[in-house]
């Protein structure tokens, strides 16, 4: 009988030991922070200490001159922190890791090194293909901190710079009221034999819930109106105190509208925010009453509603004071900075400690639902639709 050949040696064949995964070491991060030049755009990724902490475990920062000003943090702050101030833009971009509050403009994508990794917001209804088009272009992983939802489905950047919005609101609403501010001098508060202030809220999201709480604290009568009866009666449980809310119903809406002297927009759509507030609403609201639009980044929910700025916030229609500024964290933009640099800090020096982005985003579900664009290729499903683009799973990437 002839012998059977093999393509294989005895050693071949014999069993091998198992092989187990090894663990990455641990990696230096070389994180870039240029200064935010979006319009009125204060804020900053990480603050000082946050600097300190990670230069602390051996990772390299630079930060473009000037780019903690808005946030009262001085470029001495962060070089006695361990940090590199830069007076070159293009440096601050050129790092392996850059962090930003507002997405980079097509200007500044073209200061990015190919396969750089970028932390930013998307605000996916500002923009348009050509900014995905410029990633693309460079291989580019980007991460939107507005993406990141931990394993309760809650967005903890969204949500604590929602609940700035919210407090932000009630505290603007006052303001205005005041005489000088061409309000009916009327005093946000509860004062022994003087009728309380009443409020409306449309809204019973974060927005709405922590401007509830405020305006309670503050003393006012406070109506909070939404669609879901279950955002309703969550809201009356994380209030802790029994208030007016209602659906959504124009008559009962209309009626609270004309009695109310601060009404706060807190409503957010999938696209658009939707109009709940008409014209003729408005024009039956009392002569001085506040109306403060937070819905206004993506629309406004009043008919009357329109964009105004930080330099010049309120504009006047039909008697009522609007204030329909964007972007309403950026007006504290220290408390934002710090919220937000809290929420950065632990996912970098995780990143750090797993020896880069794609292991950290492999065993953190959390950090990979807000990775967006991985090495060029898109990996959102949301983004794809809304722009009909082609997109993978970013499971069939990074595993």
């Amino acid at each position: 009988m002839s012998k059977q050949f093999s393509p294989f040696s005895k050693e071949e064949l014999m069993p091998k030991p198992e092989m187990l995964e090894i663990k990455k070491q641990k990696g230096e991060l070389f994180i870039g922070i240029p200064k935010e030049t979006h319009l009125q755009e204060k804020r900053i990724c990480l603050t000082p200490d946050a600097v300190a902490a990670l230069t602390n475990q051996g990772h390299r920062i630079v930060i473009e001159s000037k780019a903690g000003e808005g946030a009262n943090y001085s470029d001495t702050d962060y070089s006695e922190a361990g940090a590199k101030i830069s007076y070159d833009v293009e440096e601050a971009f050129g790092c392996s890791i850059i962090l930003k509050v507002e997405p980079p403009s097509l200007k500044e994508i073209e200061y990015i090194n190919p396969q750089s990794t970028l932390f930013s917001a998307l605000q996916l209804k500002t923009q348009n293909k050509k900014y995905f088009e410029a990633l693309a272009k460079k291989r580019i992983t980007a991460i939107a901190f507005d993406f990141i939802s931990d394993e309760h489905g809650v967005f903890p950047v969204v949500k604590s710079l929602s609940e700035i919005a919210g407090i932000s609101s009630v505290l603007i609403a006052a303001e205005l009221m005041t005489k000088n501010s061409t309000g009916n001098g009327l005093l946000f508060g509860n004062i022994g034999g003087v009728a309380p202030p009443e409020v409306v809220i449309l809204g019973a999201g974060t927005v709405g819930e922590f401007a509830a709480r405020s305006a309670l604290g503050l003393g006012a009568q406070v109506k909070v109106f939404d669609s879901s009866i279950t955002k309703l009666r969550r809201l009356q449980l994380n209030l802790g105190t029994p208030i007016f809310t209602s659906t959504i119903q124009p008559k009962t809406l209309s009626k609270a509208l004309m009695r109310c002297d601060v009404a706060i927009g807190a409503v957010r759509g999938r696209s658009r925010t939707p109009i709940l507030v008409s014209d003729d609403m408005v024009q039956k609201m009392k002569s001085g009453a506040i109306i403060v639009d937070v819905s206004i980044d993506s629309g406004g929910c009043f008919e009357t509603s329109e964009i105004t700025t930080h330099n010049s916030p309120t504009l006047i229609k039909h008697g009522v004071i609007h204030y329909g500024v964007p972007n309403i964290p950026s007006r504290y933009s220290r408390t934002a900075s710090l919220s937000i640099s809290n929420i950065f800090t632990p996912y970098l020096i995780d990143i750090g400690d797993e020896g880069g982005l794609e292991n950290a985003a492999r065993f953190d579900r959390s950090l990979q639902r807000g990775v967006y664009f991985y090495h060029g290729i898109l990996t959102n499903k949301a983004v794809a639709d809304w722009f009909s683009l082609p997109y993978r799973d970013i499971n069939l990437l990074i595993f």
